[in-house]
């Protein structure tokens, strides 16, 4: 999942050198995933009204279905 993270935000900011995932606690089942950006990349990454947010949470929750996990995506 990392590495799908990885692959769609570093297409969308400006800095990708800068882009970070880390996998964090795992609780009930679902696993965690924070990406750090750069403050000045955050808009192109959350989008208008978190458009594209809501978008990289889509994709990822449904490459999870396929392994049969639950992840979460936060931006941070």
């Amino acid at each position: 999942m990392e590495e799908l993270i990885l692959y769609i935000v570093k297409a969308l900011v400006k800095n990708p050198d800068q882009v970070t995932v880390t996998v964090g606690e795992e609780q009930d089942g679902v696993t965690t995933y924070n990406l750090t950006v750069a403050e000045e990349d955050k808009g192109y990454v959350i989008g208008k009204q978190g458009k594209v947010a809501k978008a990289i949470r889509a994709i990822v929750k449904t490459a999870a279905i396929k392994d049969n996990k639950k992840v979460r995506v936060y931006i941070v």
